[in-house]
């Protein structure tokens, strides 16, 4: 606020929040709470006090750690490994604004091929730029901002534009709920003016991170059972192929227990191997 001016509610509402209850703090903590406590950067001019914010929430205090990549196809590979190698993890990357993000697009899309949830986070331009028929630096030369969405739209499942506070806290966990629902990349971009703001919608002990548990209904799922007992008891020599969506599915200790139960034979497919199978004695090989 500037000395003299008459107070206003964004000024009332600053003072009223703690100067740590931000935007980019936020993000920090739903992050780290969904199991994505390694962040994956590359900096640009568009996210620098994004990254600046996530720093400050150390992993210490329920934050993330910033691990900067040497460029942003690099980062959004390394998101998407590090989502393969935990259970149910979320991997996240951070890049600037259009030639950052699309440098990054070839890995998110891998990422939804193969029903990993990354969450791919772009330093968006000023909110203020928005609507003001400007062309900025990082563009592709037209004041449409929509491009980098547009592209993402493809290769993702969910896409928040952030560049407002007063829904920020709500695009935010849709979409981290989003990537964890779906098992698919999500796009997020924010405002670059935006991360360091504090706003009352942010708190520093939100409530926690909570997503409902799918439940089966239990008639179908007995019926399916018997189906499936009935199908393999009557086949001869069968082979248990475990195909590409257990990993979605947190399937594979389900599938290894009925491997075991059952004796038969194991095998995968060589576009979707599942290399923890191989280490069973009852593996019998890939199928080309």
């Amino acid at each position: 606020m500037d000395i003299g001016s008459v107070p206003s509610q964004d000024d009332d509402a600053a003072a009223a929040t703690p100067r740590e209850a931000t935007l980019g703090r936020h993000l920090a903590r739903r992050l780290a709470e969904v199991g994505a406590r390694d962040v994956f950067a590359v900096p640009g001019d568009f996210n620098l006090t994004l990254l600046d914010e996530l720093e400050s929430e150390l992993p210490s205090g329920g934050g993330v750690r910033l691990v900067g990549c040497c460029n942003e196809l690099n980062a959004a590979y390394a998101a998407d490994g590090y989502a393969r190698a935990r259970a149910g993890g979320v991997g996240a990357c951070v890049v600037t604004f259009t030639v950052g993000a699309l440098s990054a697009i070839n890995a998110v899309a891998g990422a939804f091929s193969e029903n990993l949830p990354v969450v791919c986070i772009s330093g968006g331009p000023n909110s203020n730029d928005y609507g003001s028929n400007r062309i900025l630096h990082h563009t592709i030369g037209l004041p449409d901002f929509s491009q980098e969405l547009r592209c993402f739209q493809n290769v993702t499942c969910y896409q928040a534009v952030v560049n407002n506070l007063e829904d920020a806290h709500e695009q935010i966990d849709t979409a981290i709920s989003t990537a964890l629902k779906e098992s698919k990349p999500v796009y997020i971009s924010i405002s670059c003016d935006l991360p360091s703001i504090p706003h009352p919608t942010f708190s520093n002990h939100p409530v926690p991170f909570f997503l409902s548990p799918r439940l089966s209904n239990q008639m179908s799922l007995e019926a399916a059972v018997e189906a499936a007992v009935a199908f393999l008891n009557k086949s001869v020599k069968p082979v248990l192929v475990g195909g590409a969506k257990m990993r979605v599915a947190k399937a594979r200790k389900a599938f290894v227990e009925l491997a075991d139960a059952c004796g038969y034979p194991v095998a995968d497919f060589l576009l979707h191997q599942n290399f923890w199978l191989e280490a069973l004695l009852i593996f019998a090989g890939t199928n080309i």
